[in-house]
């Protein structure tokens, strides 16, 4: 295949949007290029589910990719294995949960009669899907099944859009930018780009830049990357400082390691992690307060744009 899609041919622009700079690049990219907004679609998968547990996630983050829909003027739908990451990680000769998946008909559900299988641990840190668990489980197979049940996609081309980078990682560098989904059938045609796969993070920070677009409160708190606040690649700066602003969540996760008898990096447990840890400068009681808010008050376009203090920082992701 061609390293670039031809966007015309596309019915639907699928947009895999977590809130961070890469996915955020990736939709203004997608705008640069011409792409109309009716046929683009935000979907979010969000990490802890939606039954009310906030294990691992920014509280925030689901706002905030609402409003920058809203600000954009395009459509965003959220998806989410039941129970999240959560019971995921607790399963206990039980079965991976359903997915649940919103629609322009409304929400539906699909899986979780498959075989049961035990964890009781959490992701390892790692490039192997099956120990990194998380990406594959909560977000990989959920935007896959969302796709395959939905009919809406057959007999049409969408085109899924992801924002990993060659710069992240070696492993990341040997992705393709272009390639068949892993839902495309004969009926449905679904082709993945992952249009900023070259480019360096100041291209990313010069197109947030140039539309004003404000970033997710974690950038601004001094994180360089924005997955989950509790992420297992975290370093001990980010423990240190997720500690500072929410000792409630990282007590809850230092508890699991102990019950499960396996730490998330293996040779050092969280609570290490944040005693070797300094939190963040840029950190303030305001900025804290947002970020771990379920509601995001602000505005997402902004002529006060700066940039956040997170901003080529250490972004410790997947390796």
């Amino acid at each position: 295949m061609e390293t670039t899609p031809q966007l015309e041919t596309y019915d639907k622009v699928i947009i895999a949007f977590s809130g961070g700079k890469d996915s955020l690049a990736c939709l203004l990219h997608v705008l640069d290029s011409g792409v109309q907004k009716d046929r683009i679609e935000l979907w979010h998968h969000d990490v802890d589910g939606q039954e009310g547990s906030t294990l691992m996630d920014w509280p925030v983050t689901r706002d905030y990719c609402r409003e920058v829909a809203d600000a954009f003027g395009v459509l965003i739908y959220f998806s989410w294995k039941e129970g999240g990451f959560e019971r995921e990680m607790n399963r206990d000769n039980t079965p991976t949960a359903r997915t649940w998946f919103e629609t322009p008909e409304g929400k539906f559900s699909a899986g979780g009669n498959g075989p049961a299988g035990t964890r009781k641990k959490f992701p390892q840190v790692g490039a192997d899907l099956k120990t990194r668990w998380c990406s594959a489980y909560l977000k990989i197979d959920v935007c896959s099944a969302a796709m395959r049940n939905q009919d809406r996609f057959k007999g049409i081309r969408t085109l899924v859009v992801t924002g990993e980078r060659a710069e992240e990682s070696k492993s990341r560098s040997k992705y393709k930018e272009f390639e068949p989904h892993r839902a495309h059938t004969d009926k449905r045609h679904v082709d993945q780009w992952r249009p900023v796969h070259k480019w360096t993070e100041s291209q990313v920070w010069d197109i947030i830049k140039r539309y004003k677009v404000q970033p997710h409160p974690a950038y601004v708190l001094g994180w360089g990357r924005v997955s989950c606040a509790a992420c297992i690649f975290g370093s001990r700066d980010q423990w240190a400082s997720l500690a500072a602003i929410n000792p409630k969540q990282v007590a809850v996760i230092a508890q699991y390691e102990k019950d499960f008898g396996c730490t998330i990096q293996r040779s050092v447990s969280v609570p290490e992690q944040v005693k070797a840890g300094k939190p963040y400068a840029a950190i303030t009681a305001e900025r804290a307060e947002l970020a771990l808010s379920h509601v995001y008050i602000g505005a997402i376009i902004t002529d006060q744009w700066e940039l956040p203090a997170g901003a080529y920082g250490e972004s410790c992701g997947p390796t």
